[in-house]
């Protein structure tokens, strides 16, 4: 019995997460979790040159040298990506690189997942792909984990980028929301990220940090020099509240990001699912989601009924387990 219903869920037993969706018409959408660790060289190198392919649309070659740009191994092993391609030709049009940072929260191990660089081909720009690029992939780790809640990161100047992490996750500091407090685990978290990460985001170890207002100073100091903006042409949100944020927090001329810290948990996911999701899309993501919902919650049971394996403590019906 253990063994004929385990067969069923096979598919889906896979460590880290190679998941490809159609998110758009004519448009594929790929998340890989773990690069470096999951795909042969070949792959990533393909992988490696697509992201080089979208970043080469948006800024001068070789401009961009820091994180997955720089092609180690090592580093892709800490990523997720979310590329999205055209689905006919495969061509790279929009990136989303995710990166793992392990901290230290009360004295215990944890991660933040930082929600990383994003580059869209300005051939393709509006075509509405910010719901993919800025909240999918949290989205795929936190059914994944079984809904458990995740603390995200984020680095940005640009107020558009600012109002929708404020918006789409829960617990967002620094913003202008009324609700937007900070948290001794706020701070926790940010020291270590400041402390042992700062290359994740491309900033240099002279770059200040003002732990009130969790603003980077001189930020374009440590291979990000390419990204930093004028406030004038930062992409401004639809609500004027995040641009006249920035505009007060941030010195543009310096050189200044802000650093937010939130989580992705249950409230935020709805909020997520009903808000920012094209409702076209909508069914395509939901059945994805349940497959991965299953995966985490019922693949083990099914693991447990199969009595040829070991699971746990637990040791094969007949035969050896080496």
């Amino acid at each position: 019995m253990r063994s004929h219903a385990a067969f069923w869920l096979k598919a889906f037993s896979q460590e880290n997460i190679d998941l490809t969706l159609r998110t758009h018409a004519g448009l594929v959408t790929r998340i890989v979790e773990s690069p470096g660790k999951s795909l042969s060289e070949p792959e990533l190198a393909e992988l490696v040159t697509q992201l080089r392919t979208v970043a080469g649309k948006t800024l001068p070659a070789g401009s961009l040298t820091y994180g997955i740009f720089s092609g180690e191994r090592e580093r892709l092993s800490r990523a997720i990506v979310t590329l999205i391609s055209e689905e006919a030709t495969g061509h790279p049009i929009a990136f989303n690189a995710l990166s793992v940072m392990p901290v230290e929260l009360d004295g215990e191990p944890a991660e933040v997942t930082h929600l990383g660089l994003v580059m869209v081909d300005p051939d393709v720009q509006g075509q509405g792909l910010s719901w993919v690029l800025y909240g999918l992939t949290t989205l795929v780790l936190f059914l994944r984990d079984g809904l458990r809640p995740r603390w995200i990161s984020n680095v940005t100047q640009v107020p558009a980028v600012c109002g929708m992490v404020s918006e789409t996750f829960s617990d967002v500091f620094p913003s202008p929301l009324p609700s937007a407090r900070q948290s001794f685990a706020h701070l926790q978290l940010a020291r270590g990220i400041m402390r042992r990460h700062r290359s994740v985001f491309g900033v240099g170890e002279e770059a200040g940090f003002d732990e009130t207002r969790f603003v980077i100073t001189d930020a374009y100091t440590g291979g990000s020099d390419a990204l930093k903006k004028s406030f004038d042409i930062a992409p401004k949100h639809r609500d004027e509240k995040y641009n006249e944020f920035c505009a007060r927090e941030l010195d543009y001329a310096r050189g200044d990001d802000l650093l937010q810290i939130g989580r992705v948990d249950l409230a935020g996911a709805r909020r997520y699912l009903f808000s920012e999701v094209p409702s076209g899309s909508l069914p395509g993501l939901l059945a994805a989601s349940a497959i991965l919902a299953l995966q985490r919650l019922v693949l083990p049971v099914f693991h447990w009924m199969d009595d040829s394996r070991a699971f746990g403590i637990l040791r094969p019906r007949h035969g050896s387990d080496r």
